[in-house]
């Protein structure tokens, strides 16, 4: 039988997210935000010596559930609480094992580990990621898990299905007969944020407004384009060129810099074989992936999911782990 409420925790590197969520429609109650990453955490467990690194994180949860209770009027003691992303890793609260490919999008495979009364009577699930032979992946197996009961394609046969979450370190996540066969890790945001800040590029660009002007937009395709052309490593340096002859002003220099990365990312899954290819992305990345992959792959064989969906697709996930391993815990 299933509990009304769930606390959904996502702990990231550098922030957490706390919510009271009602099972049933996945419907957010209450939400607490945090910049206390397990990054942060973990810095700050070492600078003492009186608690077990389990019992500090521990602490810092229930701090949080305690301020989430002041958003709400649902009891929260005795609610089951599950945590996924970081918070399993080796700076989280407890190290677990990754699950490994092949990897089954309904969870049954998942690595999670439960420890009983930790609120009130209310049991705490710890979620692990996934990896492969050369990769890992943390938080965004239970995305996709949530995402698939979202969007309703686990009929899909034997169909080959990619699916891409851009981010920091964006994935594409490779799926048959509703199995996670391999996924690829790309660092392009990470590599944005270094090129522009810390290499040579940084004075050859600059940020923009929030809006995208046309010129960017055309800087961002111009990009697209020569990502075809050449190595990477070559390209880069043509951002430096684009500003020495004024061929785009800094801002717009920025978005070409975009397009390149990008472009090298997505023009990977050329070499791929695919029935059906899902684009999963939050607000400050869609229109950006959206319009690199009309550009490169202008067919009909792709989805793009809204980022709202995003969101809540975190929230199914981990509420259908918690129930799966809640059931099977009790047969």
């Amino acid at each position: 039988m299933k509990e009304k409420y769930v606390l959904c925790c996502d702990w990231g590197t550098s922030s957490f997210r706390l919510r009271l969520v009602a099972s049933q429609d996945y419907s957010i109650i209450a939400e607490f935000l945090s910049q206390n990453g397990v990054a942060s955490i973990f810095k700050a467990w070492q600078e003492q010596k009186e608690i077990t690194r389990f019992d500090f994180y521990s602490l810092f949860i229930k701090e949080s559930i305690q301020e989430l209770a002041k958003k709400t009027t649902v009891p929260l003691e005795n609610v089951p609480l599950i945590v996924s992303g970081m918070a399993s890793s080796s700076i989280g609260m407890e190290e677990l094992s990754y699950s490994e490919v092949p990897f089954d999008t309904l969870g049954s495979t998942a690595s999670i580990k439960t420890f009983q009364n930790f609120n009130g009577k209310g049991p705490l699930l710890l979620v692990s990621g996934v990896k492969s032979s050369e990769d890992v992946m943390r938080g965004e197996e239970t995305q996709l898990i949530g995402l698939i009961e979202l969007i309703e394609i686990k009929n899909q046969g034997a169909q080959n299905l990619v699916f891409i979450f851009p981010g920091t370190h964006s994935k594409h996540i490779f799926i048959k007969n509703g199995i996670i066969h391999d996924f690829q890790t790309f660092m392009t945001g990470e590599l944005f944020n270094i090129v522009k800040e810390y290499s040579i590029l940084k004075d050859s660009v600059e940020s923009a407004s929030e809006s995208i002007s046309k010129s960017e937009i055309d800087a961002f395709l111009q990009g697209i384009e020569v990502s075809s052309k050449s190595s990477i490593l070559h390209n880069l340096f043509t951002v430096r060129t684009n500003q020495l002859f004024g061929t785009f002003a800094k801002k717009d220099n920025l978005s070409y810099l975009s397009g390149l990365l990008i472009g090298a990312e997505i023009r990977q899954l050329e070499q791929k074989a695919f029935d059906h290819l899902f684009v999963c992305s939050g607000n400050n990345l869609y229109d950006y992936y959206k319009l690199a992959f009309d550009t490169i792959f202008p067919i009909e064989n792709i989805t793009f999911i809204k980022p709202e969906m995003i969101d809540k697709a975190t929230i199914a996930g981990q509420i259908q782990l918690l129930y799966s391993q809640l059931n099977s815990s009790n047969e």
